[in-house]
């Protein structure tokens, strides 16, 4: 299910920011939430503890829920190959998470907007559903109708792209060239900790 709380309140926990808004509050207040946050001393943390920080790390920074996450661990370990970097991956390739990292949107709440509004194009066919996995070569655009949008435009000013991606700007479309690597992906997070929670 889509996170609508606040967003300030839950980056001060993870200790990252999960949205531009929230950056600026970081800054002002590192501490965790809550009234004793300043003088609270910090606890040693439990394996548990870390595994389950990083666990919300990644949820948060993807937007999905617990029983999506879950499902994306359960399809990786079905795979061949490192379910960490697996789970990663199918994490990258949703096409709410392509839309932020094409630099259409300014994080992944707004991405998940545009994208279930309508916005949002894939090999020239209306995609309205966030978890729509994108393959190899898929080009993803902002659809004709919906290029004036303000925000559109304004977070293409600030964004930065990475390497799997083939972003034109002016455009406003971006083609995947090959699926992420996982050190290309710009999350953070210990995904082996992720994968150690969900097998135990």
């Amino acid at each position: 299910m889509n996170y609508t709380g606040p967003k300030a309140k839950v980056s001060r926990r993870l200790g990252i920011a999960i949205s531009p808004k929230a950056e600026k509050y970081l800054e002002r207040r590192p501490t965790p939430p809550g009234m004793h946050g300043k003088s609270r001393r910090p606890k040693k943390q439990s394996d548990y503890g870390r595994q389950l920080l990083e666990k919300q790390r990644l949820r948060f920074q993807y937007n999905v829920s617990e029983r999506q996450l879950r499902n994306y661990y359960a399809k990786a370990t079905r795979k061949t190959g490192n379910p960490a970097d697996i789970l990663l991956q199918s994490l990258e390739c949703r096409l709410d998470a392509m839309v932020l990292r094409a630099g259409f949107a300014r994080s992944i709440h707004a991405a998940r907007q545009l994208v279930g509004h309508g916005h949002i194009e894939v090999n020239g066919r209306k995609v309205n559903v966030p978890s729509f996995s994108c393959r190899e070569n898929d080009v993803i655009r902002v659809r004709e109708k919906s290029r004036q949008i303000d925000a559109i435009g304004y977070a293409l000013q600030s964004a930065s792209f990475p390497p799997y991606l083939n972003v034109d700007a002016e455009g406003m479309s971006a083609t995947l060239n090959s699926i992420p690597k996982a050190d290309d992906i710009p999350v953070i997070c210990e995904i082996s900790l992720v994968v150690e929670f969900y097998s135990r």
